[in-house]
């Protein structure tokens, strides 16, 4: 399928660029999508992160750089990081030893191979969705801007969830919401060309003191239901876009990811995801 074909060759970018800088919308390119969208589509397939596959795919080769002879710190330096310390830190996330300790008799190092992604027919599990078409709709809320390496935002943005519960921005939004999708929501704007943002927010006509506005273009929405805990969530998303989406005769449009909470209960929440597509030609 063309979107196997497409994630292969960005294996094969990250090959041929593992002793430089890779850029990330060079590999969404290659993928068909956004930035923002390759990133999360790479992790749920991989297992992994893109920014830890790539950490262990340069430490796995470094490690054999070190094993022939070279020095710790041109080895560090091939694969980007100007700080021994830094290349220490991450030699040691990946094997278990110091970068000095290759070359003693018995170390142990591991060895992580390029990824290849196939097609894997799994048992079939429904999945119920509807696809909607919307014009664009307003939204208030907080926001924070959030990183172009996802791995970086796994900690910060329930941050902002934390500190919307604290400080009585939930229930604000609770109190202005009067449109639909009605929930809290959590939306992700990541556009190739702008700075990321990350909203938690209502969609409301109402303005509040301290919230901030966003509109949600219009778009097609591939919606999905479920409930249950926040690791519940990411479990619908995961499915949505390995098992869905490669399958549905659609693709990644550009509006943003939203996720729809319909109750407050953190452990048995109500929620909806809402995915952006359009038809594939």
């Amino acid at each position: 399928m063309e979107w196997v074909d497409g994630l292969n060759q960005t294996i094969a970018y990250i090959e041929d660029h593992l002793t430089d800088e890779i850029d990330y919308e060079a590999l969404a390119k290659l993928a068909c999508c956004s930035a923002y969208h390759y990133q999360r589509m790479f992790a749920y397939m991989a297992g992994v992160s893109l920014t830890e596959y790539i950490r262990r795919r340069r430490m796995s080769l470094a490690a054999v750089d070190l094993q022939a002879g070279e020095k710790v710190l041109d080895v560090g330096l091939k694969y980007g990081y100007q700080s021994p310390t830094a290349f220490n830190r991450a030699f040691q996330s990946v094997h278990g030893t110091a970068p000095s300790a290759v070359r003693e008799a018995g170390a142990a190092v591991k060895s992580f191979p390029p990824l290849r992604f196939t097609i894997t027919i799994k048992g079939v599990e429904e999945m119920e969705y509807r696809i909607e078409k919307r014009e664009a709709f307003r939204v208030a809320g907080i926001s924070m801007e959030i990183e172009k390496d996802m791995e970086k935002n796994f900690q910060v943005v329930p941050r902002l969830w934390d500190k919307a519960a604290r400080d009585g921005t939930l229930q604000r939004l609770t109190e202005i919401m009067d449109s639909q999708p009605m929930g809290i929501l959590g939306v992700c704007d990541c556009p190739d060309e702008k700075p990321w943002r990350y909203y938690v927010a209502c969609a409301t006509t109402q303005s509040g003191a301290g919230l901030e506005e966003f509109s949600v273009p219009a778009a097609t929405w591939a919606i999905f239901s479920g409930e249950g805990t926040f690791q519940s969530i990411q479990q619908l998303e995961q499915r949505v876009l390995t098992e869905w989406l490669p399958s549905s005769g659609y693709e990644y449009g550009s509006a943003p990811d939203i996720e729809v909470y319909l109750n407050a209960d953190p452990c048995n929440a109500k929620y909806e995801v809402w995915i952006p597509v359009v038809k594939k030609n």
